[in-house]
């Protein structure tokens, strides 16, 4: 059809989805040893989720700000100042040296290090129908090849000091910075006013307004119960292996490396002929039923090869399940309103973010900490009964 106008291979792009690379890849550095620093420093389970939490807070209140404040002044203003407080936490996390100072690191880059909200709004500004759905795979391949790397190099580094990944993620963080000044265009037409109302620095009114759209209704749900299941497992997956199966920081990058690994090979060879078979009904119901099943053989799961061959498969559907909600949101929405909308996903994401690590380290804590694969295995199956049996 309309081949010619693919943004395909177009410089934006490019440039948006090695910014996306070097954002994933910072955080996937210091994903295997957040969870043994804070523990070393003297933290219960249950403290680290709170400090994994205080992250997802913070982000809760900004991501609506910052979406809403690109669909006014433009994306790549606010994706800068955004990368500028990742940046300045990830450097804080660096220079750690107590518990207080990890909450803070995190609280740093939470407040405004909402890039994700602005980068997928800005994907959706440049893709159309079907391609969009192929651009926001491509965001599952960019940030699996981050978890492919990231955690390869942080957990090993982590065992001789846990400031070096921290600086490394300082470094590419600054990398994207650079790279969004001098590379990136805008796609929004800005404000010629400044007509910022204080209510937009106090959301909540909003957030409860759109979250009730009854076109997207749904989707959100979706989106909720997607991210509560993934991160519950995801957020946890440090302490989970480290008392269920006494795994250390470099077991941990290990895991997270097959799961880089699955996802590159999946997104890139196998996802791209599926979206073209299959609807994003069948994608999604499918991705949720086999990420349910995974997440529940975590419960039955003693020996590391088990937990090497469900990874994996966790990770295929995840790769699956994802794109599909992001894509009928994305579907489903103008232009004009899709920072905020994006800014409302990102809200969503944090709730779960902030709930996840708290009933992980409860769990974690006072039961068996196989329990947190049946939690999140029920929520996905939730997903799949709400795309089975919705509109």
């Amino acid at each position: 059809m309309n081949k010619k106008k693919t943004p395909k291979f177009s410089r934006e792009l490019i440039t948006i989805l090695v910014i996306m690379l070097t954002e994933s890849l910072g955080f996937s550095i210091i994903l295997p040893y957040l969870n043994y620093f804070a523990k070393d420093l003297g933290a219960s389970p249950l403290t680290v989720g709170l400090i994994s939490a205080s992250f997802s807070l913070c982000q809760f209140i900004s991501a609506p700000i910052i979406g809403e404040l690109s669909d006014k002044f433009g994306r790549k203003p606010l994706l800068i100042i955004s990368q500028i407080s990742t940046f300045m936490g990830f450097l804080l996390l660096a220079l750690a040296n107590s518990i207080p100072m990890l909450f803070i690191s995190r609280i740093v880059d939470g407040l405004l290090g909402s890039n994700w909200t602005v980068t997928k709004a800005y994907l959706g500004d440049i893709t159309k129908g079907d391609e969009r759905k192929k651009t926001f795979g491509y965001i599952g391949a960019i940030t699996a090849i981050g978890f492919f790397i990231g955690p390869a190099i942080g957990g090993p580094l982590a065992k001789i000091n846990y400031s070096i990944p921290a600086f490394i993620s300082a470094g590419i963080s600054l990398i994207s910075i650079f790279m969004t000044a001098i590379l990136l265009e805008e796609t929004v037409k800005k404000d010629n006013e400044f007509n910022l109302a204080l209510s937009s620095f106090f959301p909540m009114r909003s957030f409860i307004k759109n979250i009730r759209l009854p076109k997207l209704r749904r989707d959100f749900i979706q989106f909720f119960l997607f991210n509560l299941a993934f991160v519950i497992f995801t957020a946890n997956a440090g302490l989970y292996v480290d008392y269920q199966l006494g795994f250390g920081p470099e077991d941990v990058g290990i895991m997270f490396f097959l799961v880089g690994l699955t996802r590159i090979i999946f997104q890139s060879l196998v996802y791209p002929k599926l979206i073209e078979k299959f609807n994003n009904k069948i994608l999604l119901t499918g991705g949720s039923l086999l990420l349910s099943a995974t997440l529940v053989s975590m419960y039955f799961i003693r020996r590391a090869l088990g937990i090497y061959i469900a990874v994996p498969v966790f990770s295929i559907g995840a790769a699956l399940t994802h794109p599909s909600i992001q894509d009928q949101i994305n579907q489903k929405t103008k232009k004009r309103n899709r920072g905020k909308i994006m800014g409302i996903t990102g809200s969503l994401q944090s709730i779960a973010q902030i709930l996840a690590p708290i009933i992980g380290g409860i769990i974690i804590n006072n039961f068996y900490p196989g329990n947190i694969g049946l939690l999140a295995g029920a929520l996905m199956i939730f997903t799949a009964l709400f795309e089975i049996f919705g509109a």
